[in-house]
């Protein structure tokens, strides 16, 4: 199991949390593949490990995104 902290996008009706790339490789993730997801809200107390999470710019997110 690998821990990441990911920001929520609004996708239509829903909410979407992205798998970062490096975890998708360590995992060896492949498409259409089941995989179980603990949904947990991160803490501020928690020790600083949010702290290099970038506030959400939709603008520059679209850019990098290719499904949409």
């Amino acid at each position: 199991m690998t821990l990441t902290i990911q920001r929520a996008k609004r996708v239509g009706g829903s909410l979407m949390v992205r798998i970062p790339k490096e975890i998708v490789e360590l995992e060896n993730i492949r498409e259409a593949e089941a995989v179980q997801v603990d949904i947990q809200k991160a803490r501020r107390s928690f020790f600083g490990i949010s702290r290099g999470l970038k506030p959400y710019n939709k603008k520059e997110d679209r850019a990098r995104s290719k499904y949409e």
